[in-house]
């Protein structure tokens, strides 16, 4: 028995260091860059060192912390909006069995199928005469394409492993229905619908084509910003930004994580009805 456990932990600290190397390399160019005030090839590391691509991006004109502002209220926006429609589609799909779900499956799943600029210029002429178009809520219900589905078939695979009699038990112990959800469905489904939020979050950080087309270009987002830079040329500044788009994911995915361990259980919230 020793020596399967000191196998198994020897294969989980090298999963974990292979898992590590994979995420922090990629970030290595994109740091030495945003330091860098001269690198050319073949040099291995910049000749000469600056600060100068961080001061830009933190400074009042570069526009840099409004497009990061921008992009995170869009993306919590689009996450919050995919709760309220992922939740219920989710459950409806995972608890019920009817004709037609097959298809409504396929439905949701085509965004992410076809591809984004096709979807977008279809559909740009109808946010023009609603009035979306140019504006931040446009650009959020417009992320809702890609990521929706992420959120619907989350919460489906999530309500296919929940058992709805809790609720049931909840109510007759004097529950009403908010705190049944609340006590109950909540907790039980918590973990999952936090990896449904984190896929969402992520997928609306990351549009650009949606954001520029719906946006008009008057709603600047991180990903704009550094595509601009990346194709101008300004590897320091596109590094500085680079750090910026990255980080939040990150934190966003430790916060996360914390609480995906399915500690919280329908069953024992029931106590605190």
């Amino acid at each position: 028995m020793t020596i399967k456990k000191q196998g198994l932990s020897w294969i989980a600290w090298l999963s974990l260091g292979l898992m590590l190397t994979w995420l922090i390399l990629p970030l290595l160019p994109l740091a030495l860059w945003s330091i860098s005030h001269r690198w050319y090839f073949p040099d291995i590391l910049p000749s000469e060192y600056s600060l100068h691509a961080w001061k830009y991006v933190f400074s009042d004109t570069a526009g840099v912390m409004t497009a990061l502002g921008q992009t995170t209220l869009i993306a919590l926006g689009t996450t919050a909006l995919a709760v309220l429609i992922g939740v219920p589609a989710g459950r409806a799909l995972g608890l019920y069995h009817f004709k037609g779900k097959a298809l409504v499956e396929l439905l949701i799943l085509a965004p992410t199928i076809v591809p984004g600029i096709a979807v977008v210029l279809g559909i740009h002429v109808v946010f023009l005469k609603l009035g979306l178009a140019n504006s931040l809520f446009g650009v959020m219900i417009v992320h809702l394409i890609p990521a929706l589905p992420y959120m619907v078939l989350v919460m489906a695979g999530v309500f296919a492993n929940y058992n709805p009699a809790i609720e049931a038990q909840a109510r007759s112990l004097g529950a009403n229905p908010l705190q049944a959800f609340w006590y109950v469905t909540l907790p039980a489904i918590l973990p999952g619908l936090l990896v449904g939020c984190f896929f969402t979050f992520l997928v609306s950080w990351s549009q650009y084509i949606l954001t520029l087309v719906i946006g008009g270009g008057r709603v600047a987002t991180l990903p704009l910003l550094l595509f601009n830079f990346a194709t101008s040329g300004r590897n320091d500044i596109t590094g500085a930004i680079g750090i910026l788009y990255i980080l939040p994911g990150v934190i966003v995915l430790v916060l996360a994580a914390r609480h995906l361990s399915g500690r919280n259980s329908a069953a024992g919230s029931l106590r605190q009805i």
